[in-house]
């Protein structure tokens, strides 16, 4: 009995892990107002009794899907600020990212941060609530490589690394906005290139 219950579990998981896998990329494009549960049992060729067997409801299933979609994002961002290299190195390698950004989130259904962001500023709390907590993270992330940084003595910053990150990823936000709404990949060129001559002048040694 205990092996049939733990088969049964794992399919149960594997389900549940189809449904958000499924999604994602459905809730990320169209928005949680904009997703109809037919989209969603088109997607995945399961019932509405099914995908509702697995979630409590649609708010429970979008949130799973941003998740899923923020957790990547976040896991490639970690990718990008690791390494070997000096915090500068890092700082590049994350704006090399998102040079070509869009090719990157094209499979989700675009950036899920500006998507769910603004898409659910004024119909979702938990969903608004979810995308501040992923922009935090993000800027903490970067924040930690300029302090440590700068604590190596390998450049003062102008400017406290928490302000100095807020600073660099609302450009870098931004850009992916513009060239979101014009469909024009310079927004992305131009702010990346930008940034890392802004990068070089600021970051003094010290």
């Amino acid at each position: 009995m205990c092996e049939t219950s733990y088969h049964m579990s794992t399919k149960a998981e594997r389900t549940t892990a189809f449904i958000i896998e499924t999604v994602a990329p459905v809730f990320n494009k169209h928005g949680y107002v904009g997703t109809s549960m037919s989209d969603l049992t088109e997607a995945t060729a399961l019932t509405k009794g099914a995908l509702y067997g697995n979630f409590e409801n649609k708010e429970a299933l979008a949130l799973a899907a941003f998740e899923y979609n923020s957790k990547m994002l976040l896991n490639t961002i970690d990718e990008q600020l690791a390494g070997d290299g000096s915090a500068i190195d890092r700082i590049f390698n994350l704006m090399d990212f998102y040079r070509n950004y869009n090719e990157y989130n094209e499979p989700m259904g675009g950036c899920p941060v500006l998507n769910v962001g603004v898409d659910s500023k004024h119909n979702n709390r938990m969903l608004s609530a979810a995308a501040k907590e992923t922009i935090s993270t993000i800027e903490g992330k970067i924040a930690l490589v300029l302090e440590n940084g700068a604590n190596n003595g390998e450049f003062k910053l102008p400017v406290t690394p928490l302000q100095f990150a807020k600073q660099l990823y609302t450009m870098l936000q931004g850009a992916v906005a513009m060239s979101t709404m014009t469909g024009d990949h310079k927004y992305l060129l131009n702010t990346v290139a930008y940034l890392q001559q802004l990068v070089k002048r600021e970051f003094k040694k010290q």
